[in-house]
């Protein structure tokens, strides 16, 4: 490629693309150098990142959003990641280097989430849009779909079962929300979390007695949460 990296604007951020055969030192520094050129542009903005044109380990992932969060104002807040082999590895990393400075606001996405999509967050988030089949959302605080959530959906990623997941219409391939799950694909546990007549009127899924329970959300409801 005739520039080693380059910074393409998505819906998600940024798509960060790399040269496949650099030196990754010398990477790291045409990183740094093509984000102070941008500084301007992005400063102090809170933005997703997804890595095309080279494969990185999770030492060298962390590593280039170690330097960005120390040499700019830009704070990356969700990483995209299509790679669900390293999907679990990655997380650890980004969970632990967000611990200190994770806030409480909660982040917006708009627009669907498509199969083989995964969008992580360290606040809670809201999705304007579809959460497709084979795509999958992860946050640490809860998860708030604006459409359907046709795909994979894990709220309290760091282990808070008090958190939730609603949406407008629910049919989830699997809910999880800290370290309780639920699959569509189960029998028995799973038909009791789910209305025999799935409605299209909005739902929520909570974690009640050591299971996940999926009702519609009412008054009553929305003051015990």
């Amino acid at each position: 490629m005739s520039q080693p990296v380059v910074l393409k604007s998505n819906r998600y951020g940024i798509n960060l693309i790399l040269d496949a055969d650099m030196p990754f030192g010398q990477l790291e520094e045409a990183i740094l150098e093509k984000f102070r050129e941008s500084e301007k542009f992005f400063k102090n903005a809170k933005i997703a990142i997804s890595f095309e044109g080279r494969r990185l380990s999770q030492e060298e992932e962390f590593s280039i959003l170690d330097m960005i969060a120390k040499n700019t104002s830009i704070q990356v807040i969700c990483v995209v990641d299509q790679d669900e082999m390293r999907e679990q590895m990655y997380k650890e990393k980004i969970d632990s280097y967000y611990q200190d400075v994770a806030d409480n606001t909660g982040e917006f996405y708009k627009g669907t989430l498509r199969s083989g999509q995964v969008l992580k967050c360290d606040t809670s988030i809201v999705i304007i849009g579809d959460v497709n089949p084979g795509a999958k959302i992860i946050a640490k605080g809860n998860i708030v779909i604006l459409g359907s959530l046709k795909g994979n959906a894990y709220a309290g990623a760091a282990g808070d079962e008090s958190c939730f997941v609603t949406a407008l219409d629910m049919d989830p391939v699997q809910i999880k929300i800290g370290n309780v799950i639920g699959r569509s694909a189960d029998r028995g546990p799973w038909e009791a979390i789910r209305n025999r007549h799935r409605t299209m009127d909005p739902q929520i899924a909570l974690v009640s007695k050591g299971n996940i329970m999926i009702e519609p959300i009412t008054h009553g409801l929305l003051k015990k949460i």
